[in-house]
């Protein structure tokens, strides 16, 4: 099996950051348009939840993986869906992953919209070129979320 690409969080984001992200969004506080994404494991069945940064690009909805391989890529891919919840309003949902092909303009608009929050796990400078994006694109798995 050939090695993942995961960029692991730290100490601080795993221990601080995230859980107070998770905490002000579930008490109804997005930032930015911050979702807990709650996904069933793939091989435990029990529901993993971790705060995410959904976009909005030309009347649809992307889940944008920057630290690349992760457990909760994995298990999406497995169940297909989850659970997208800002405050009491808890939204099911269901994925379908965009292939690297079509990654470019959701990647560019993700950069756009989220680069202070995510921007160092892509490894691009500010306003990088078409070809740029498509290089690092199979290192950052993309959902499009069904309506």
């Amino acid at each position: 099996m050939p090695p993942v690409d995961y960029q692991k969080p730290d100490f601080a984001t795993k221990h601080v950051v995230n859980p107070a992200i998770s905490l002000a969004t579930r008490l109804g506080l997005s930032m930015r348009g911050s979702r807990v994404l709650a996904v069933q494991g793939r091989k435990s069945g029990a529901w993993h939840s971790t705060p995410v940064n959904p976009l909005s690009l030309a009347g649809e909805r992307y889940l944008v993986a920057p630290r690349g391989e992760t457990q909760w890529v994995r298990n999406i891919r497995a169940s297909g869906g989850g659970r997208l919840t800002l405050g009491r309003k808890t939204e099911e949902i269901r994925v379908e992953e965009v292939a690297d092909v079509g990654k470019l303009p959701i990647l560019r608009a993700y950069l756009e919209y989220w680069r202070a929050e995510t921007g160092r796990f892509f490894g691009l400078r500010k306003d990088p070129s078409d070809e740029e994006i498509v290089a690092i694109a199979g290192k950052h798995p993309v959902f499009r979320i069904l309506r």
